[in-house]
């Protein structure tokens, strides 16, 4: 099964938001899907200094950044590149799916 990568410029941008608002750095960024969007399933990021992975978790560290997966969103994740562009097409974190059929127009939201 493939793991999630996080280049750079997103762990930049983590590290910038995270020393923005004042989040630990012994804080985990939670990476997840849910139900909702225009195509069935969200993806969700969000920092957790309160609740601790689970066995079945998915957690590694890069560069400094402890990043933690469920299992059930790991199954749909499995491959994926979390990518952080502000160019002319936006400014944003990108999801790079190779398990999507199917996203949105906006990359927020996609299908398997």
């Amino acid at each position: 099964m493939g793991e999630i990568t996080i280049n750079d410029r997103a762990i930049q941008r983590i590290n910038e938001i995270r020393s923005e608002k004042g989040i630990s750095s012994d804080s985990y960024l939670k990476v997840g899907v849910e139900s909702g969007g225009c195509s069935g399933l969200t993806y969700n990021l969000d920092f957790e200094s309160k609740e601790q992975p689970g066995e079945q978790d998915q957690v590694f560290e890069k560069d400094g950044l402890k990043v933690w997966v469920d299992m059930r969103s790991f199954l749909y994740l499995a491959g994926t590149e979390l990518d952080y562009t502000d160019g002319l097409e936006g400014q944003g974190f990108h999801f790079h799916n190779p398990n999507a059929s199917r996203t949105c127009s906006c990359g927020e939201s996609f299908s398997i």
